[in-house]
């Protein structure tokens, strides 16, 4: 299968190209700039010139492919409305150009907000969250329904690994050397899931071979980390205290990454697992921590 991939020299998207190719699938690779270009030839994909906000690139690359996996989104939280209207006219350019082909469509999404406080499933399909104006769920529902066999990866909050520089462990690991303090929010019992880079590429993959329309495929190794239990990790390997910041605190403290060290999200993944046949099976996040990726 010829597979065109957005974002497809991220961090993610690195590992999704190589799971392809690995695969026996031929990639042509969304590259914005010379050096992106290179990485991928480098990997043996074909590249594609263009980027998230050059529509007329989105679909030639979608109109020479088999199926696309969209991968991309531009990380700039200081400007989130814009970047989430960003992705979410992407999905519907490129389900434009798939409607009515039979084409698989893999649109990524979280894990985040699926249903906090209680364990997140597969199944459960969330409303529209203002506060977090990432639409790429309800973007790739309304071009099923143009005919797109289009399904959804969600991600947990941390996909971990080697080369993670930009992710929500990176963030905490800053904030901490900022402030002298590994913190986490009241009593730290708020719990994160998180996937090995390795082992999401390989849900990617899986459910492009293997989509179900509509549906939904969490990449989620671990179902429930506590917060506390990850500033501890990263405490112990920067030699820095663990303390708790109130409620009311966190704001100053955490600044705008303050609801994400909040949220509790406990995600189950075995409905995916059973579906795609996917046994996670890299290193755990607190290990990842443990071993210093994070910190050297």
């Amino acid at each position: 299968m010829k597979v065109f991939v957005t974002g497809a020299t991220g961090f993610i998207g690195t590992a999704v190209v190589q799971e392809l190719i690995n695969a026996g699938h031929q990639v042509l690779g969304l590259a914005r700039s010379d050096a992106s270009a290179q990485k991928l030839a480098d990997a043996g994909a074909e590249v594609h010139r263009g980027d998230l906000e050059d529509l007329d690139s989105l679909r030639s690359g979608a109109a020479q492919s088999d199926g696309v996996i969209h991968a991309g989104f531009i990380h700039d939280f200081t400007r989130l409305p814009e970047v989430c209207l960003v992705d979410k006219t992407a999905i519907e350019t490129i389900g434009e150009v798939l409607a009515g082909t039979d084409r698989p469509f893999i649109v990524t999404s979280g894990t985040a907000l699926v249903s906090p406080g209680k364990l997140a499933t597969e199944d459960i399909n969330p409303p529209f969250n203002p506060g977090w104006p990432r639409a790429s769920e309800q973007a790739a529902d309304a071009v099923a329904a143009r005919g797109v066999r289009s399904a959804v990866v969600r991600l947990s909050p941390s996909v971990h690994g080697d080369d993670d520089k930009h992710g929500f462990i990176p963030i905490l690991v800053n904030i901490a050397r900022e402030k002298g303090v590994s913190a986490y929010v009241g009593e730290g019992l708020n719990r994160w899931n998180a996937v090995h880079r390795l082992d999401a590429a390989r849900v990617f993959r899986l459910a492009l071979e293997n989509a179900a329309p509509n549906a939904r495929y969490h990449a989620a190794a671990e179902e429930a980390i506590t917060v506390k239990s990850i500033a501890e990790a990263i405490g112990k390997q920067l030699n820095l205290p663990v303390a708790s910041v109130t409620p009311e605190a966190s704001a100053e403290h955490f600044g705008w990454f303050a609801h994400m060290a909040a949220v509790d999200c406990p995600t189950s993944s075995t409905w995916t697992q059973q579906h795609l046949n996917w046994q996670p099976g890299h290193t755990t996040l607190l290990a990842d921590i443990g071993n210093g990726i994070y910190t050297h």
